[in-house]
């Protein structure tokens, strides 16, 4: 597979090396040649914009650009978030809309999606708490905005 644009069955975007993916969807996993950053970006401009112009986005609604979440989609409010600096060959990108919840394990974090899948991320507990709020508080502020927008 050549291009892959991320959906709602989309749970995560795991980094298999420079410009090897795996995408883990809640009925498939596959694998493309193209890094989970270069996936994101080919998505943001599939719903309209790039990965430029969301990370200026999230800086501007919550003033951070170092491991920003990122809306690839509002009005679905697909929003994925990176599990270390995208700029690192071994960053992956999690939806925070699919996560059920997320636990320690060792020195391991371990997300179990809704659908019932489960990842192991080598990252600590903190880091991944620190992720997923980050990404709430993206979605919250586009949800009010969206209602007050709309009253």
């Amino acid at each position: 597979m050549k291009n892959y644009e991320i959906n709602k069955e989309t749970l995560a975007i795991i980094s298999y090396g420079k410009e090897k993916s795996k995408i883990i969807e809640e009925q498939n996993e596959f694998f493309i040649n193209l890094s989970p950053t270069k996936i994101i970006d080919n998505s943001c401009r599939f719903f309209g914009s790039s990965y430029a112009g969301r990370l200026n986005g999230t800086k501007n609604i919550l003033g951070i650009s170092h491991k920003a979440p990122i809306i690839i989609e509002e009005s679905m409010k697909i929003i994925f978030f990176p599990t270390c600096s995208p700029r690192l060959e071994k960053c992956s990108w999690i939806s925070l809309d699919k996560i059920n919840n997320y636990y320690k394990l060792y020195g391991d974090t371990i997300i179990k999606f809704n659908c019932g899948k489960k990842i192991k991320l080598e990252l600590s507990y903190g880091v991944v708490d620190n992720q997923v709020l980050r990404a709430t508080r993206l979605e919250a502020i586009l949800s009010k905005r969206i209602i007050d927008f709309q009253k």
